[in-house]
């Protein structure tokens, strides 16, 4: 169904409860209770009855900001009508339609009169307080507003893209760079990406509490798209082969370069990156880097190199002579020129996996009787039939929106992840034919666009060599701009040494996709907009003390 028309169907639902539930109650206010059944209106006339501003009641049927608002507007209905205690208020959040029901048919219920003149210390007292809960909720309400609909914080808690974005950067996403995608789980709790928290098993999200509803689901759809990804843009989006969570909006961010769009074939030849048989265009703010293996004959003094090139994240380990091995995940040419002329330093080695031979992980499954090893998908080659590794890589063309491919026995691990689940068709193999919604068939017509997401740092990057082709509809957006940056914000479990804290002042409020080498920092504008957000209100008084002086 049609994301409008489902949204549509929901919201009359919604009306018909709230109109089941408050009819008689609207006829007390005074008005016809059939405007209690009519979408927006109904919360229109119980905000001018309780005296806030009417413009609230267009956020009432909202998705994911829309719930709270309600659960806002049907505690002011019930203070009108007196129910007022906290038990009172708690049913009217947990079980608002059923509970403002018995008040709506109950024999006794009737206007309270607000009137300041009568009430009590302790009433008045109590109304301070509910005009600071009312502000502090609406704060949260407009931070939710922007949160779901105009941009996005993100984290950067690997280092698959140093040293373009480094660990411990903190970015603001625009949710409009490729048109806006509307909300997939209109039910859901503000700022929680797809789990409330880790209360099962450690590491394993799948056995945790969702932060939405899975149940009140709507379709993708996307809005006012007037650009789609460019090669070389950095892209944030929702990780494709997320099986935990359904919802395409709900699974795990990930932040890569967009190296190859709809159309294009990629490839990596000996670590090289290749797109329609070029090697690729690396902008000013790329660094390529490479995996390399370091033997020595005394310790590294790793932490005073961090010193001069920042954090590189390394595997230490002594051999049996007295030496070291060192594992080095990402090192710039210059980089590793350098540490190839130290004294100490045997041998200097890129690591470059043999060609043909195909990167495979599996996972043990335990059994009732034994364990059973299976491949493991997100940690091998896509497609997993091809002996490429993510050094020699392709060439694989990225498919195309109306693209008609073959489907066949050694094609259909490379399209179907398209065909069950980006494009939720059924498929089926069985005895060597292929159905896709139940007809047998040998080709398919491709539905959206894809595109290939590549980190940076290529040898330390989890990308779309091993989890496949990024849908359109899993696109979130751009990054803007780096508000924070913290270098050992987060631990780096593969390295022997870790980062020491220390905010980098010099890369907060720089925009992130601009390709440019030395980027400008915007903190003195970040600056004065907080001087004037926290300090208004002290000016206004200032300016009003100064003014009444004078008169």
């Amino acid at each position: 169904m049609n994301y409008f028309l489902t949204y549509a169907f929901y919201v009359l639902i919604l009306s018909v409860l709230m109109g089941i539930s408050t009819w008689k109650l609207f006829k007390k206010l005074g008005y016809n209770p059939l405007f209690s059944f009519i979408p927006f209106y109904n919360y229109f006339i119980i905000l001018k009855e309780t005296k806030h501003p009417k413009w609230w009641a267009i956020l009432s049927y909202l998705p994911i900001v829309g719930p709270i608002m309600m659960s806002v507007f049907h505690l002011y209905l019930m203070k009108k009508f007196g129910k007022t205690l906290f038990k009172d208020r708690l049913l009217t959040v947990i079980l608002p339609f059923i509970y403002m029901a018995t008040v709506n048919y109950g024999k006794d219920v009737e206007l309270e009169d607000e009137n300041d003149l009568f009430l009590t210390d302790e009433e008045k007292e109590a109304k301070k307080k509910d005009s600071f809960i009312g502000s502090v909720t609406f704060a949260v309400v407009f931070a939710t507003i922007i949160h779901v609909f105009v941009t996005q914080p993100f984290g950067i808690p690997t280092g698959s893209m140093e040293r373009t974005l480094l660990v411990g950067d903190f970015l603001f996403v625009n949710k409009w760079s490729y048109g806006y995608r509307l909300p997939m789980r209109p039910l859901a709790i503000p700022f929680l990406q797809g789990t409330i928290m880790d209360t099962g098993e450690k590491g394993n999200p799948k056995d945790d509490p969702k932060s939405y509803v899975d149940g009140v689901k709507l379709p993708y759809e996307r809005i006012f798209q007037f650009n789609k990804p460019q090669k070389n843009d950095v892209v944030v989006f929702n990780y494709p082969q997320d099986s935990v969570h359904t919802a395409t909006d709900r699974k795990d961010p990930y932040v890569k370069r967009c190296v190859a769009v709809a159309g294009d074939t990629f490839e990596m030849r000996a670590g090289r990156l290749f797109v329609n048989g070029k090697p690729e265009t690396v902008l000013g703010d790329q660094e390529v880097q490479h995996a390399y293996t370091v033997n020595t004959g005394t310790q590294l003094d790793i932490p005073s190199m961090y010193n001069t090139y920042g954090f590189l994240p390394v595997r230490e380990m002594q051999n049996e002579k007295g030496g070291f091995t060192y594992m080095f995940q990402g090192l710039t040419d210059q980089t590793a020129k350098d540490i190839k002329t130290l004294p100490n330093v045997i041998s200097m080695e890129e690591n470059i996996y043999p060609k043909d031979s195909a990167t495979i992980s599996y996972k043990l499954n335990a059994d009732k009787t034994a364990y059973t090893k299976s491949i493991d998908t997100t940690q091998s080659i896509f497609p997993i039939n091809k002996s490429w590794n993510q050094d020699w890589y392709g060439p694989l063309k990225i498919p195309k929106k109306g693209d008609v491919v073959t489907i066949n026995q050694e094609s259909l691990p490379t399209y179907q992840w398209i065909i069950s689940e980006y494009e939720h068709n059924s498929l089926e193999n069985k005895n060597g034919k292929i159905f896709i919604n139940g007809k047998e068939t040998n080709q398919y017509t491709i539905q959206q666009d894809y595109y290939m997401m590549i980190g940076d740092n290529r040898d330390a990057s989890l990308d779309a060599r091993f989890f496949g082709f990024v849908p359109e509809e899993n696109i979130v957006g751009k990054p803007m701009f780096t508000w924070m940056s913290i270098q050992g914000a987060f631990k780096d479990a593969s390295s022997s040494y870790q980062a020491p804290f220390k905010v980098r002042w010099d890369r907060m409020f720089k925009a992130t996709n601009t390709g440019e080498a030395n980027k400008t920092s915007y903190w003195w504008i970040a600056a004065m907009i907080l001087i004037l957000f926290f300090g208004w209100e002290y000016f206004v008084k200032l300016f009003r003390k100064k003014k009444t002086g004078e008169d």
